[in-house]
């Protein structure tokens, strides 16, 4: 139904919704190690990256994008291609109502449904928030980065967490496009299930 809330794949559309969202974390935080806000047109061409390999998925009610996660390469050599970082931004005013939650376990399902082993996450620290919600989703910490961005005028630590998405003990499969799962009965179940951790009516 078009009041229910949704989750999706992101589309150039949502560009300019998408830019609000990120543009506070970019201009009056270090929750971002961007120095500015990337222009619509290129949030456009990252969305568009993403969904070469990985995913980018918006949380849509009543036509407006609440949040947004994404996937992309954690380094760029060969042997690094079954491991991803993830990241997920909300609107002010619509978090703590199951929306970071809702986007990221319907990422991390897709991204194990496209045979991605590990998902990784970093933080700038301190970030109680974040390390309080990443350790819910099932991540652990494993990296400490000291003093490693500058920015606001300062030296910021980062703290990267990792979970597991499949064994890791063995050969991976080759990954699948997110565009084969897009619209099928199993992305509706995954969706539906994720949608149904939100809180807003």
């Amino acid at each position: 139904m078009k009041n229910s809330p949704a989750i999706r794949l992101a589309a150039a559309a949502d560009a300019a919704a998408i830019r609000e969202i990120y543009r506070p974390f970019v201009e009056h935080s270090a929750v971002s190690f961007e120095l500015e806000c990337p222009a619509v047109e290129e949030i456009v061409q990252r969305i568009e990256q993403a969904q070469q390999r990985h995913a980018w998925l918006v949380c849509e009610w009543r036509g407006q994008v609440l949040g947004y996660a994404y996937a992309g390469p954690y380094r760029s050599r060969t042997a690094y291609d079954w491991g991803c970082e993830v990241s997920v931004y909300v609107a002010e005013s619509f978090r703590k109502k199951g929306v970071a939650r809702s986007l990221y376990s319907a990422l991390l399902d897709v991204l194990t449904w496209q045979g991605y082993c590990v998902a990784l996450a970093g933080m700038t620290l301190p970030n109680e928030a974040s390390a309080g919600f990443h350790k819910a989703m099932g991540f652990r910490p494993f990296a400490l980065y000291e003093k490693i961005g500058f920015k606001n005028g300062r030296w910021h630590a980062t703290e990267w967490w990792r979970k597991e998405l499949r064994p890791g003990d063995s050969e991976p499969k080759t990954l699948k496009p997110v565009l084969q799962l897009q619209g099928g009965a199993e992305w509706r179940t995954l969706c539906s299930t994720a949608v149904a951790q939100l809180e807003v009516s």
